[in-house]
């Protein structure tokens, strides 16, 4: 045993070193050295890496739930153009000094406001509302990034906007992504039953008396409320991975809504941890030391889910072959 910084070995830890490892001690040194092969030095001790760690896990477990109902109402174009519009907002917050949360969560909310009332309630004058919406962003957005790097001094801005950047997250923000993300969940406990009932048909719905546009607008402002929160940990562009990759999986592993929605939080919350992680220690990596972008790993890691889900269980493809030789077929 080896006394840790600061301490001196006392009598009894002097002891200890002459004592014969049996099978506990030596399965628990065996395990340390796997930790030590996986997590670089000075990960958890690292303060930048808990903030991200903290806000990361929020925000991830905030996207996996909200995006459960984008995947069943078929409003996977709406979220990537709030994620893709929400670059606007990201953009002029650099510009104007402040922080850059509140240009995500500003524009995603009136982007979801606008394309709410110049939409119709058919499925292609919803897509052309969108579309109509994102375009106008994405203008926006090219504005401010050119101004950015023209007029200011600001550097990383656009990367930051664009690809995120969790490790640059501030321990004064974390109590704001908290805030947004109880808005955010607290929309969808409240409106689980009427968005669950108007996902699986609007005129069901209606028929019982769900206010079928209101609570549509509701969960478009709480959608766009998580698509700008994960714009901020992975970037404006990439956000969409985190609200409709975990949703997209966990359905494949069950057809219960609300486990599916318990599933997709924690697969998006194990895609943001391992995520960090990976890129906390590609610092470490040869040749280069440099480090890879957080944002690359986690959307990575949220395809390679999907992709596993997609195989077919073990125990019902042993059950089929159980039966096929049982018939003699």
């Amino acid at each position: 045993m080896t006394a840790g910084p600061g301490v001196t070995a006392g009598p009894g830890v002097t002891a200890g070193l002459g004592v014969t490892a049996g099978p506990g001690m030596t399965a628990g040194l065996g395990m340390t050295h796997v930790l030590r092969a996986i997590v670089e030095p000075g990960f958890l001790g690292n303060g930048p890496v808990r903030v991200a760690l903290l806000a990361g896990g929020v925000v991830a477990l905030v996207s996996g739930v909200v995006g459960m109902f984008t995947v069943l109402r078929g409003q996977a174009f709406a979220g990537h153009a709030l994620a893709d519009v929400g670059a606007t907002g990201g953009s002029g917050a650099f510009l104007l000094g402040v922080n850059p949360l509140w240009g995500f969560v500003g524009i995603g909310v009136v982007a979801a406001g606008v394309m709410e009332i110049i939409g119709i309630r058919r499925p292609r004058g919803r897509d052309v509302a969108t579309g109509i919406v994102l375009g106008a962003g994405l203008g926006l957005a090219a504005l401010f990034l050119y101004w950015g790097t023209t007029f200011t001094n600001t550097t990383g801005a656009t990367i930051s906007v664009l690809f995120g950047s969790m490790f640059v997250i501030s321990g004064s923000t974390v109590p704001v992504i908290i805030v947004f993300s109880l808005l955010a969940l607290g929309v969808v406990v409240l409106l689980y039953r009427p968005l669950l009932l108007s996902s699986v048909s609007t005129e069901m719905a209606a028929v019982r008396g769900v206010a079928v546009r209101i609570t549509g607008v509701l969960y478009l402002l709480a959608m766009a409320v998580a698509v700008s929160l994960a714009a901020l940990t992975i970037g404006a562009i990439l956000s969409t991975a985190l609200l409709v990759g975990p949703a997209a999986t966990a359905l494949r592993l069950t057809s219960k809504t609300g486990l599916a929605m318990l599933w997709s939080g924690l697969i998006g919350v194990a895609a943001t941890w391992l995520g960090i992680l990976l890129a906390y220690d590609s610092f470490y990596w040869p040749p280069v030391r440099h480090g890879w972008p957080v944002s690359f790993f986690v959307v990575t890691l949220v395809f390679v889910f999907y992709l596993l889900a997609q195989l077919p269980p073990v125990g019902r493809v042993s059950g089929a072959r159980a039966r096929r030789a049982r018939d003699g077929r």
